[in-house]
């Protein structure tokens, strides 16, 4: 039997990992995509804005060409974390039921089922979009994820959402040479854009060089054209490609299958702010998916530290360990 299994590959997963080693803990990291799936489904050409030792985990150094590392550094960062440390990741290998098995839990994924003493859940957000739910949602020019600009080149694209990713995909896709057109529910757009994004999107409508719509519902997507409505009046756009960036939340299958208690409206799960253990015994959480729908309070840069207060916790149950 496993001391632990970690669900989710992320940098918080990993860190988890990390630990459990240094501690003499039996751990498998279990995940339904790559290693780091998020930040390899982030833009292409992104840049974080944090120094590079703030992601670092471990004491695994972080090293950058740059004052702040891209998206490929991060990457080729904690693929070599994975390797250097021989850490037990499994990727691909989506877990489909957690339940309570011989005083422990059996994780059953698609290709085994694994005992173990206790489950971390580490599953982060960015894998769930919000849906809009509307007709048209599910075609294929429809994406909730956005990659570069370079393909939608003299093209009309319509970005849905009023946050950084959307106003940030709205100027890249601007300078590439795309007809962009913003829709936004709110009146204005998101208080919490970065200082630089805000100025350059809202210079970028005021000079229509980006078409603006706020205070506005888009009610359907139909191939070709998306159809929204402003107060009363109901308009189409064309659009060649839809870039729905509304935003993400965690997901609580597993919460649901193992009995973890969590507010229904903003999903913030009950656990031991010092433990991270939830209200069930030997279920923990780690990263952002302790945060529920306010996941902005939690990033790599603070979520890291959860593996090892987590680990210390179920290395203090077992004689020996540690």
């Amino acid at each position: 039997m496993l001391d632990a299994v970690v669900i989710g590959a992320g940098p918080t997963g990993l860190a988890c990992a990390l630990h459990a080693r240094k501690l003499g803990l039996g751990c498998v990291v279990l995940d339904r995509g790559c290693v780091v799936n998020s930040i390899f489904h982030f833009p292409t050409h992104m840049v974080f804005f944090t120094t590079p030792e703030l992601l670092e985990i471990g004491d695994l150094p972080m090293v950058c060409a740059g004052e702040k590392p891209t998206r490929l550094e991060a990457l080729k960062y904690y693929r070599r974390a994975v390797q250097t440390q021989t850490l037990n990741v499994r990727q691909y290998e989506e877990v489909r039921r957690i339940a309570r098995k011989n005083g422990g839990f059996g994780v059953v994924t698609a290709a085994d089922t694994y005992e173990t003493r206790n489950v971390v859940i580490a599953t982060g957000y960015y894998d769930n979009p919000n849906m809009l739910g509307i007709p048209g949602e599910d075609l294929p020019h429809v994406s909730h994820y956005y990659t570069e600009a370079h393909g939608f080149f003299d093209r009309d694209v319509v970005v849905i959402g009023g946050q950084n990713s959307a106003a940030e995909a709205a100027l890249d896709l601007f300078r590439a040479g795309a007809r962009v057109t913003l829709l936004h529910r709110r009146p204005e757009l998101g208080k919490s854009l970065k200082y630089w994004v805000k100025p350059d999107i809202e210079n970028r409508i005021e000079r229509k060089e980006v078409r603006a719509f706020l205070d506005t519902v888009v009610e359907e997507i139909l191939p070709g054209r998306v159809r929204a409505r402003q107060g009363s009046t109901t308009f189409e756009l064309p659009a060649e490609h839809v870039f729905a960036l509304t935003g993400y939340h965690p997901d609580t299958t597993f919460f649901d299958q193992l009995g973890v208690e969590y507010d229904p409206e903003i999903l913030l799960p009950a656990y031991d702010p010092d433990t991270f253990e939830t209200n069930v015994s030997g279920v923990f959480l780690a990263g952002s998916v302790v945060a529920g729908r306010r996941h902005k309070e939690i990033f790599i840069e603070n979520g890291r530290f959860h593996g090892e207060a987590v680990m210390r916790a179920i290395a203090d149950r077992i004689p020996g360990a540690g």
